[in-house]
Formats: structure tokens, sequence, C-alpha cells
């Protein structure tokens, strides 16, 4: 399996260099030279597998320079972390189906590519004897994933930049904890998107990044891409083991686990009919599928914060795509982009994109009432972001069609919300307990490129 940019200006690259790489040299995003594809029989031999043997048969169809052994021992490894047996259980609520992606080691969706891409980075290294300076943005929970997927690791250091005061109290302290020495923590005065650009810059910096070693573990890694996959097929079998349609629906601000089920329903012909792209009042990406209107805004500071975004930095996988993979024009669609952060879509464009996609923006009032109605209907608890994706699911509910919403994150990671939604803060589970009397360190730095690419200097392996 070979991997190319969307920006079209690097040879094809295998796997292993495409995890490394992070982010393409010409700036664009790396994606498989070709999707696969698997036929029914196939699928029918799926759905008797366990979570670990489907990883393995999924991740197979893009991972050709492992040794197959190792792949699957690696795929082991990263779930032993996880405290289901079932690692991604459905349960059935409400009309829908909630698929749990919380019970990893941090309790949030990023664990399940996290904990992978963790242990792929220290074995290549390994083999290599090389070292790496991981540098990523979060909106919340992918610093502390990342950083519990790396930490203690040997020949790695990791960089993570966080919004300072715009992530939960639960998400600053789970990443500000670690005070493993490999792990540096920046808080930054802005947004998101402020992080995201500095990370973008320094790694279009070719001659810093090859200087430090740079790798990401943001959701531009295709690694943390086709990890994420894997769920969506398993989900998707599980509801239909002898054929039929299932729908999800993706609480959505980076579009990377959204197009994460993309590549799952052109892997799984006629098993995946719709993805419902759920936002919050940060609604770049509704407007995108409802308007064809991808147009930046201002960020909005709500109670679901990892999808208080406005540049989707996965978005250029599927713009690819959508371009019928014209690499030229995507590069100029990006660049067009960056100078007057706008786009637009042909009619022929939009019907196309609304063959795959649904979408509903969920104002911060609403996603306080989904918790709330949710919570007296069936007594589960949401967090805010999973709420939004719920509330996006129900919109667009089909009685003849399963309805599975993403649970991002343990309603723990969001106390404060949940409590203003039920009365009751929810659960407390025993990681949480005590994470205040922890020893923290993080250092507070403005959102300044030439600040933080010192600081990168200052603390490099």
């Amino acid at each position: 399996m070979e991997y190319i940019s969307t920006r079209g200006g690097i040879a094809p690259i295998s796997f292993t260099k495409a995890v490394m790489m992070g982010l393409a040299t010409d700036g664009g995003l790396l994606l498989p030279r070709t999707m696969p594809r698997v036929d029914e029989k196939t699928v029918e031999a799926w759905g008797r597998l366990s979570y670990q043997e489907l990883s393995h048969a999924v991740l197979s169809l893009f991972i050709d320079d492992l040794p197959q052994a190792q792949l699957r021992q690696l795929i082991d490894r990263s779930y032993a972390t996880f405290t289901h047996p079932e690692i991604t259980p459905l349960v059935q609520r409400g009309g829908v189906y909630i698929l749990e992606l919380f019970h990893g080691p941090t309790l949030a969706f990023k664990d399940v590519a996290l904990q992978f891409l963790g242990n792929v980075f220290e074995y290549l290294l390994r083999q290599s004897g090389e070292k790496m300076n991981i540098l990523g943005a979060t909106s919340g929970d992918t610093g502390s994933a990342a950083i519990y997927g790396v930490r203690g690791k040997e020949r790695i250091n990791i960089f993570i930049l966080h919004p300072h005061k715009r992530v939960s109290a639960v998400q600053e302290l789970q990443m500000t904890t670690v005070t493993d020495a490999n792990v540096f923590n920046l808080a930054i005065r802005g947004t998101f998107d402020d992080g995201q650009a500095i990370v973008k810059t320094l790694f279009n910096d070719i001659p810093f990044k090859e200087q430090y070693h740079l790798g990401a573990v943001n959701s531009i890694n295709w690694a943390r891409i086709l990890a994420q996959v894997v769920y969506y097929v398993h989900a998707a079998l599980k509801l239909t083991p002898r054929g039929g349609l299932v729908d999800f629906s993706v609480p959505t601000g980076n579009f990377g686990d959204i197009f994460a089920g993309f590549v799952a329903r052109r892997l799984l012909p006629g098993r995946i009919r719709h993805l419902v792209l759920a936002t919050n009042e940060n609604n770049l990406l509704t407007r995108f599928v409802l308007h064809g209107d991808y147009s930046l805004g201002k960020v909005v500071q709500t109670s679901s914060p990892s999808m208080d975004i406005q540049v989707a930095s996965n978005f250029e996988r599927y713009l690819y795509l959508l371009y019928d993979e014209d690499a030229g024009r995507t590069s100029e669609a990006m660049q067009q982009f960056a100078r007057t952060g706008s786009l637009h879509f042909s009619d022929s464009e939009q019907e196309k994109i609304r063959a795959a996609f649904r979408s509903a923006s969920v104002s911060q009032q609403q996603t306080l009432a989904a918790i709330r109605d949710f919570y007296r209907q069936t007594g589960y608890v949401l967090d805010p972001h999973t709420a939004v994706g719920v509330s996006a699911g129900l919109a667009h509910l089909d009685p003849a069609v399963p309805m599975v919403c993403l649970a991002t994150a343990h309603p723990a990671k969001f106390g404060a919300a949940v409590q203003e939604a039920i009365g009751r803060p929810p659960e407390m589970p025993e990681s949480f307990r005590d994470l205040d009397k922890k020893e923290s360190r993080c250092q507070v730095l403005d959102a300044d490129l030439a600040r933080i690419k010192a600081f990168i200097e200052e603390n490099a392996i």
C-alpha cells in the first residue's frame, strides 16, 4: 500500500514512512493511493471476529510493510489498556445506539488511536535507532490521550499545546499532572485554531522539522484515522450481521473522526448509509454540508470545547476525494482558503456531499437540554460532545435504519456542564479522583510562533 499527498508534491511512500512523516512535506495530508473495498463474503467473516482480530484484518489492508505478527502484537498491546472487554461496546438507549469510545486510559475516544500510534512510534524508533519530538495541538482530549500514549517511552519527547483555560478542568489536569521527563505541556493564550496554526507552520518548516525530528499525533497523522475506521466497521457489523444499513452520528470539529467513518463507508459498500455531521455553535462544517459554504467564523466558547474549532484540519482529505483525487485543484483550493478564509461548492458537488452526509448544528442550550432529557428518559448520562451527536442523530432518525451515536468522552470529563443539565455531578471514575491534588507542570505562553519554536529548541530530545 502506497501513500500520497493530497497536494501531489511527494513521491509515493510506505505506511511506516507516512506515520513518521505525519504532515506531508508539501503541506498536504497523506492518504492511501487507492482506497480498499471488501466483498460481502469478507464482511460476513469479519462479523465473527473480536475487536482486536477485526483491527488486524482492517489495518492489514492498509499496512503491508510491518510483519503481520508484529502488527498483531502492537494491536494487542494497545487495547490491553482498555477496561471493557469489547473495547468499544454498543448500548441501546432512547431509540439510538450509543457507541462507547471512552474505555481507554484517558476516558476519551482519542485513546483508540493514540494507544496504537504510541506503540507504533516506539517500535519504529527502536528499529531505526532514531529519536522523535512529537508536536501537537489539542482542543481537549487529544493532548491527554497522546501524552498517555507515549509517556515515559524512550527516544520520544512530546510537546502539547492547549488553549489556556479553554479546556475543561479535568482535561487540563489529565495533561498537566503527567510529569514524566519527556512530557511538556504548553498552555497558549489563544484558541485551539491558534495552536493548530503554529503546529502546521512548524511542520511546514522542513529544515526545522528534520533537524528536530518532529512527529505528529494530531489527526493529520494517517494512523490516527486508520485506527478509528475499525470501530465504525465493528459497530456496523454488530448491528447488520446479515446485511442492511446503519447510520452514524458523529460530534465533529476537526473532521478527523467523521472522515474515518467516510473511509469505513467506502470500505463496506452497502452497509453505512449516512454520516450525520454534528456540530456545536462552531458550525463551519454544518454550513458546508447544508449550503456548500466552507467559510471562517469566530470561535465560540461552549461546554463542548473539543469542537470549538473553525478550521477543520482533516477537511483537506475529504476535499481531495470530492475533487476526484485532483491534487492540483486541492492545492489551489487550500491556498485560496488560506488567502480568503472561504470556499464554495457547486450544485453537483453539494449533491455528492449530501449523498454521504447529513448535518445539524446544536446550540449550547440544546446541548444541555439533550443531556437533561436523555437522562430523564433513559437514566444514561451524556457528556456535552456526545449530547451534540445524540441531538443531531435524533433529528435525523429513521425508524427503519439503526442510528449509532458516538460517545466520545466519559461525562466526568465535563462535570460542570453535566451538573448544570441534570442537577448533580456525574459519577467520578477512580482515575479522576484527587487529580487536583497531584503535582502538575505546565508553561503558559503567548500564541507566538517564535516563542513556541524557541521552547522546542531548548527542550527537544
